[in-house]
Order: structure tokens, then sequence, then C-alpha cells
């Protein structure tokens, strides 16, 4: 029988997405006929309530963060929240047993914690034997991930693996293999290559902006306040899915002095990433894994309370991140690294050492080892 893996994530516009297509092309490419199939757990199976809690959590994390910073990880929300979990689970778990008895996986990862507890449910409750895989795409994980039926985690750091153990979770289950990107990140391009295509001089630094797929955060108060940096900089900016953001940067771009790439979503963020000497960024875990991988020191600013502050704090007692406070502290902060060039290498190094490009491919081979 034709090995096949099952791939689930939430949100066609996050993190858990990108991850999920790192890890399903990780698996194409050790294993050409191997069919996998990667869906959105939450539209497939509840699409109602799908919409619903995109809408809401984006709504949160935009207009009210402190109610984000407080439910998140929270015990006692994770305690009374518990109930409601298991009802859900209830709910959806016959669908997805309907898929598993058509599709017949000989794994399924999940790299969001809603489909790996609805999996370890349908183990735990309905027998279920199909090695399980959570794939965790932040540095920080929270509770809703431990679930005793999970066969196998994989962490993005060592931090992340302890505590994971303290919460009684067996060593030999929990893998540092990094959160999965594009294998592409893995391949060095031609940087003066880049350069040339994209029309950059090749002297004065690049700097390359990112408010994660979406576009979120104050990227304009950020463009404006970069050109207001005394020395010659260039400036790259990408705004992802956000097409108003993309529209009002194509606007300001020719009232600035410092000359401008604005780009939408694109596939080459390896590239960007390849040419640039710092990025200013919200620290989604994406983003900063692939940053890693790349060996870039990091700028961070406006952090989603929750999963991203803790991912920022991670990142600057590492020591490949700064932390700006708010747009206007930017030209400060990045002008103090361009103007110390033995402390923005020393970052790059240390970001180089923490960088793991083949974790997606790392992880695809723990995948496949049980199928």
């Amino acid at each position: 029988m034709r090995d096949r893996i099952l791939v689930m994530y939430i949100t066609g516009r996050s993190g858990h997405f990108q991850a999920a297509r790192a890890v399903s092309e990780g698996i194409r490419r050790l294993h050409p006929r191997c069919e996998v199939l990667s869906i959105d757990a939450f539209q497939y199976l509840n699409p109602i309530l799908a919409r619903m809690v995109d809408r809401m959590y984006l709504s949160v994390i935009q207009k009210l963060p402190e109610l984000w910073d407080y439910l998140y990880d929270n015990p006692v929300i994770v305690k009374r929240s518990e109930r409601i979990r298991k009802l859900l689970h209830r709910y959806d778990s016959p669908r997805l047993i309907s898929l598993l008895t058509e599709f017949q996986p000989q794994a399924i990862a999940c790299t969001q914690a809603f489909p790996c507890g609805l999996a370890a449910h349908v183990k735990r409750e309905d027998g279920l034997t199909t090695p399980l895989y959570g794939i965790l795409t932040d540095f920080s994980p929270h509770a809703f991930w431990v679930h005793a039926e999970v066969d196998g985690y994989v962490v993005g750091a060592p931090q992340t693996r302890q505590w994971l153990i303290e919460r009684r979770i067996g060593a030999e289950r929990i893998h540092t293999l990094g959160i999965p990107i594009d294998p592409a990140f893995a391949q060095k391009p031609n940087a003066e290559g880049v350069r040339r295509r994209l029309q950059l001089a090749s002297d004065d630094p690049i700097l390359l902006l990112m408010g994660g797929g979406q576009g979120l955060g104050p990227i304009v108060e950020a463009v404006k306040a970069l050109d207001r940096i005394r020395r010659p900089v260039q400036l790259l900016v990408v705004a992802g899915t956000n097409e108003s953001l993309y529209h009002r940067l194509i606007t300001l771009a020719p009232r600035l002095k410092h000359p401008i790439r604005v780009f939408g979503h694109v596939e080459f963020i390896s590239d960007l990433m390849s040419v640039a000497q710092l990025i200013v960024t919200k620290p989604g875990g994406l983003t900063t894994s692939e940053a890693l991988a790349k060996g870039l020191p990091m700028v961070i600013l406006d952090p989603i309370p929750g999963q991203e502050v803790k991912n920022a704090r991670f990142l600057t007692a590492a020591g490949v991140a700064c932390e700006a406070p708010s747009p206007e502290a930017l030209p400060l902060s990045v002008e103090g690294l361009l103007n110390e060039p033995s402390r923005l290498k020393a970052m790059a190094g240390r970001a180089a050492q923490m960088g793991k490009p083949s974790a997606a491919l790392d992880a695809a081979r723990l995948i496949l080892s049980s199928s």
C-alpha cells in the first residue's frame, strides 16, 4: 500500500500553515511516492466555528492585546476551558475518524495545538493507533500542546524540550529539530545576483522590514521612523497579504529620502534575507526561524502578547535580537547596531549557530520513520 501522511494546521494565513507546507514539502522530497494530505483542520471539521475564531483572534490581538495576554497559557483558562474542549473534540471526532478511515495515513503531523489535541482525543477515546506528531511553531510552548497520546514532539530549542519534560513528557519523545521552514532557506543564493535583480546598491546596508505573512503591526510608522536614520540605508518592506498596507507604502515611497522596495506576498523571502544586514520584524516563530537560518540579526518590534512576547524574550536572551519598544525608537536601535559592526557580526554568528535550515527535512524524516 502506498505511504500516506496526514498534516493538519489551522488558518491558511498563519505560521502553522507555513510549517505544515514546509513539512509536506520535506516529506515529498524524501519520499516522492508518499501521498501527503495537508488540511486546515478547523475549515475541514468545523468551518463556521473556524471563521468565527479567526475573526475573533484577529480582533482581540489588534484591539484588546491585554486580553489576549491574560488568556494566553493561563492555567486558570486552561482548566476552565477543559469541558468546552472535550465537547468540541466529541463533536469533531466523527468527521476526523471518517477522514482517517478513508485516507488511512501511516502517520499524523499537527503544526497547531487544536488538531493535535483532537487527534490525541481520538487515540485516547477511539483506539486510534496511528503515530501522532506535534510540531511546535513557537519557541515557548503552551499547555494545550501537552498530551500523553502524542508519540513525538518536534521543538525549536532546548528550552522548549525542557518545558515539555517538566510536564511529564518523556525525553525520548521530544526532538529538538527546529521550527520547520521552507527547505529553500538551506540554500545559499548568490547575494550579488539578488542585489542586481532587485536593483540594490552594492555598498549601503539593507534593512528588511516584515510584519509576518499578514503584514501586521505598525509597519507604516516603522518605515517613517527608519527613514530618519542619518546614514545611507536601503529598505525592503514586505506587506504580505495586507493589500491596504501595500498600497499605503507604495504611496508613501516617493516621499522618503532612503530608497525603498515594497513587496506584497512573495515566495522569495529567502533571497531578501540573504542580502539584508538586519531585519525589523514581529517575533513570529516562522519568520524568526527563517532569520536564524540565514544568520540574520533581528530588531523586534510590536510582539503580540503571549507567544510572540515569549519568543522575543527567548531571542533577546540568546543574543540574536534586540527589542525596540516603539517605532519611534527604531532609528536609535538600528543605527546603533549598524555603527557597531563587531556587535552586529557577533549577533549574526550566534543566529547562524542557532539556525536550523534543515528543520523541515529532519521533521519529515522523523515522521516517515514511523510509516
